[in-house]
């Protein structure tokens, strides 16, 4: 296992704020990526008073090989969790919150409809709170090439609850993707993006993990294939391995090879973006929205 870079390395901080949001977290029995994901940046997130909810339950049906997320058998959808992430945002003072999920191949609409019930309870509670929901990738069925494909009316039922920004990450480069996520499909996760921007205004974002074997090449081209679906908003962050059993880091980029690829995301012309070797999907997501 390679050493960890200085720069990756983040203090622990626990103060009142930060057990208050655990508090909160814990009375409405209510799970984050935060901490599903071990995310080096969770102790400064609940120090501003904030969190990534993970909706859905703590359980994922997929198995990417990078991810902390449990694999198994999931639990039923608790019909009260929209209510209690609502009662939750509310009660932390939240103006900008994200949602994001486990995928949840055993459901039909793939979780769209609970997204939906989330917006619904957090805008009937919160309703100035902005909302940035980061989504699987809703698979449908397959065409008649055998390419997957999405599922549609998932997909319109999450344009009609109007998220205030749609984020779906592309997670690794093409050339890689089968390795890190053997379940998951690089073309289906550029054309969920593409929908969402051709058929409503909401903007979109996506972002990626470098470490993971690609070259830079690789990074580059990945860019061009988001913008040539229309994204918006961009993150790119350095992976860092949760344990010895998920895939090894290939490589720690340097802190000039991420000015780089900031010099080359402006480039490309995303409307707002953040690439840094900390940086995840919804680290200071409402600042990176404010650029759109």
């Amino acid at each position: 296992m390679k050493r960890l870079p200085d720069y990756l390395k983040r203090p622990i901080i626990n103060t009142d704020k930060t057990k208050t949001v655990r508090h909160i977290l814990k009375n409405k029995h209510l799970n984050t990526v935060c901490e599903g994901a071990r995310c080096p940046n969770k102790n400064e997130c609940y120090q501003h008073n904030t969190a990534t909810f993970m909706i859905m339950g703590n359980i994922c049906t997929r198995n990417c090989k990078y991810c902390n997320i449990s694999t198994a058998t999931p639990e039923p959808l608790d019909k009260d969790e929209p209510r209690h992430i609502a009662e939750a945002i509310k009660e932390l003072g939240l103006d900008y919150a994200v949602i994001t999920s486990v995928t949840r191949d055993d459901i039909p609409d793939g979780g769209a409809n609970h997204f939906a019930q989330c917006i619904k309870e957090i805008r009937a509670l919160s309703p100035d709170t902005k909302i940035e929901i980061l989504t699987p990738d809703f698979r449908g069925g397959k065409d008649s090439e055998g390419k997957r494909i999405y599922n549609e009316d998932a997909l319109k039922t999450i344009i009609e609850s109007h998220p205030d920004v749609f984020n779906h990450n592309i997670e690794t480069v093409r050339a890689v993707y089968k390795t890190a996520r053997p379940l998951g499909d690089y073309d289906l996760s550029l054309s969920v993006l593409k929908y969402i921007k051709d058929n409503s205004d909401i903007p979109t974002k996506s972002g990626l993990m470098i470490g993971l074997g690609e070259t830079v090449k690789q990074i580059l081209e990945t860019f061009e294939d988001l913008r040539n679906v229309g994204c918006d908003i961009l993150t790119v962050g350095q992976y860092i391995q949760p344990s010895k059993q998920h895939l090894e880091v290939s490589k720690y980029y340097k802190l000039e090879e991420y000015d780089y690829l900031r010099e080359k995301a402006k480039e490309f012309g995303f409307k707002s973006y953040q690439i840094a070797p900390l940086v995840r999907s919804s680290y200071h997501a409402k600042l990176v929205a404010e650029g759109v």
